[in-house]
């Protein structure tokens, strides 16, 4: 039973701290681009690869979550 619940806290906390993250680069980067717009597509481009990165956390707590599950 417990396993249960320490995955979905493993999924859930992820997830979480994931829109939490990609809140923040995304009104941070909108921000820069209103004080600089002449930087626009490097904040842009910067901001992708960014989130990308973000977006990974979830990826790997789910795998954790799984193996809390299954081994």
């Amino acid at each position: 039973m417990s396993k249960y619940i320490a995955a979905a806290l493993a999924a859930g906390l992820a997830a979480l701290a994931t829109s939490y993250g990609n809140a923040k680069v995304i009104s941070k980067t909108v921000e820069s681009m209103a004080r600089q717009p002449e930087i626009a597509g490097t904040l842009r481009s910067t901001m992708f690869v960014g989130v990308g990165l973000i977006e990974a956390v979830p990826i790997l707590a789910i795998v954790v979550a799984f193996l809390i599950l299954f081994v």
